[in-house]
């Protein structure tokens, strides 16, 4: 895009000497520098915009008839596999809503995959009518509560980082303990990444004050997990760039869309960190988000901007995030500012999607044929150690919430109350470890559910109120490769492949969300009423969110961050 005969071209076409490509009339431009909305044509040659206003000859003619033109969303922070589908499903399901660019963390694959898993993730975005931009992993395991597939050290991130040096950032430093502290390996971390001219991404949930100033002095320059008001103030007065995040699991939109002012939006992005696919396919993606950011009191103009050229500065990503001479000619289509629905999508000038499809079907990429779920030799001997009678710690859910409580409760409760078995099995092949406990409040009443999706390093994880069919839903996810199962009587009763590292499944999201809605079904024959009861179960293996979670080694009280024995 940047060869001396490309810009000779691009030079003659805009000063009338060879015809464009393209031209779009009759359009009402977002100006992101400006928050403008100008009426005026566009003029694209080889994938650019090379003019505005300007009358030129063109190859093709199309009249917008008064529709809006921007430049298409950039999404500031997501985890693909959030979305249970590969790079091409996941384009797919979000070009069409006016999506051109992600920045995505695939710390998710990398925790089960390591190298492999990034390598894959990098060769199935190539190709695509979007681009998919990968930051680096930075905590590969989150912690040493857990067993991981994979270690992602320092010269791992180095080697990752010369396989594709395009990747804009270091993924978020969720160990912000280890920043404050000065952890070596952290700290080597950043500073190679300083020096390859790597943006550093933050994950400092309510970090504050003295600590979140020792932070910064890191060099991290985001922050997605602000909840409330006053920290999000905090951290731009400090030199952040806040990163709203509006996605499935949280939703902070709401409370700090009164943030965004005439003095600070400079300094905003919008993020979906995990985009489910009921969401996806029901809602949208960053239309969605604009659509909200609208509802709350934001001009359109600027809500545009808040998701284009604002994360196109963040990553410096040249060319990006403007509809203006010399920048890409990612564009959406919408037809209105008070509602807008997306129209059509053009990347890199040409037209990838309209009226909510696909102009072209995405081409298949290999499959990455990797057996990601090994179960332990010893799975029955040690399921069958459970407790029958006894005090013991139980996990309990908190609906809605990613909290959990510290409970302490009956083992006999399994047979004749709410609790059921617990059990995080190691898949990767590493240690065999099984850890057993107890949950209250999924309101199983009998049968079995099973999840190779357990955050962060994504071991097997298995409830049931009978050892048998807990199991046999270990062994289905086995069989499968990966992804959900529900069992009763010992029969599958409905299950899910996610064969691609047990994350994520090569099927489209029409197929993917169509299994997803008959399983939770399933799970009603067990007694379950809970919401979205596979997430519920998927984070109860998280050991950085309080109080009681279970991993591969163990209980962990989060609150102390050490392991603690079954019985009370």
């Amino acid at each position: 895009m940047y060869s001396k005969e490309d810009l000779k071209h691009r030079i003659d076409v805009a000063m009338g000497r060879k015809p464009a490509d393209l031209v779009l009339k009759n359009a009402r431009v977002v100006c992101t520098f400006s928050e403008e909305i100008l009426e005026t044509q566009v003029v694209i040659a080889r994938g650019k915009i090379v003019a505005l206003g300007c009358v030129l000859e063109a190859k093709e003619t199309i009249d917008l008839k008064g529709a809006y033109l921007a430049p298409s969303f950039i999404d500031a922070h997501i985890h693909i596999e959030s979305s249970m589908l590969g790079p091409e499903g996941f384009a797919q399901a979000v070009v069409p809503h006016g999506t051109g660019t992600v920045i995505s963390d695939p710390h998710e694959i990398v925790n089960v995959l390591g190298m492999d898993g990034w390598k894959y993730m990098n060769e199935a975005a190539q190709g695509l009518p979007m681009d998919i931009l990968y930051t680096i992993p930075s905590c590969v395991p989150a912690t040493l509560m857990e067993t991981s597939g994979s270690v992602f050290s320092c010269d791992d991130i180095d080697k990752a980082q010369k396989m594709y040096p395009h990747s804009p950032a270091l993924s978020e430093m969720m160990n912000y303990p280890g920043v404050c502290f000065c952890q070596e390996d952290v700290l080597q971390k950043i500073a190679n990444a300083h020096e390859s001219g790597l943006v550093c991404d933050g994950h400092a949930p309510m970090l504050q004050g003295q600590m979140l100033q020792a932070y910064l002095n890191a060099g991290i320059s985001t922050d997605h997990e602000c909840v409330h008001l006053q920290e999000a103030e905090e951290k731009i007065r400090m030199g952040m760039f806040l990163l709203i995040r509006e996605g499935s699991a949280a939703r902070n939109l709401k409370n700090l869309v009164s943030i965004i002012q005439d003095n600070n939006v400079h300094r905003i992005c919008m993020a979906s960190d995990d985009r489910h696919p009921e969401d996806l396919m029901e809602k949208g993606h960053l239309d969605y988000t604009l659509r909200l950011l609208l509802f709350n009191g934001i001009s359109f103009a600027r809500a545009i901007r808040l998701m284009t050229l604002n994360p196109a500065l963040m990553y410096n990503l040249k060319g990006k995030g403007a509809i203006a001479p010399g920048y890409y000619a990612d564009m959406v289509v919408l037809d209105s500012k008070k509602d807008p629905v997306v129209r059509a999508v053009y990347y890199r000038g040409e037209k990838v999607a309209e009226n909510g499809m696909l102009c072209q079907s995405i081409a298949s990429k290999p499959k990455l044929e990797v057996s990601s779920v090994k179960l332990p030799k010893n799975l029955a001997k040690v399921l069958s150690s459970f407790p029958k009678n006894g005090k013991v710690h139980t996990i309990g859910v908190m609906p809605g919430e990613l909290v959990t409580e510290h409970k302490i409760r009956y083992a006999s409760e399994v047979q004749d109350g709410n609790l059921s078995y617990l059990a995080v099995i190691e898949r990767h092949g590493k240690s065999g470890n099984i850890g057993l406990g107890f949950v209250d409040g999924l309101g199983m009443q009998s049968g079995a559910i099973a999840s190779s999706v357990a955050h962060d390093s994504h071991n097997l994880i298995v409830a049931g109120k009978t050892i048998e069919d807990m199991e046999k839903a270990a062994q289905t996810i086995a069989q499968m490769g990966g992804g959900f199962a529900v069992i009763h009587n010992q029969e599958v009763i409905a299950s899910v492949s996610l064969p691609l590292g047990g994350l994520m499944s090569y099927h489209s999201i029409e197929k993917i969300l169509y299994e997803l809605k008959e399983m939770e079904k399933a799970t009603a024959h067990l007694g379950m009423t809970i919401p979205a009861p596979f997430m519920v179960l998927s984070f109860l293996a998280l050991p950085v969110i309080p109080h009681l979670k279970l991993t591969d080694k163990g209980l962990v009280d989060v609150d102390a961050f050490s392991l603690i024995p079954l019985m009370a």
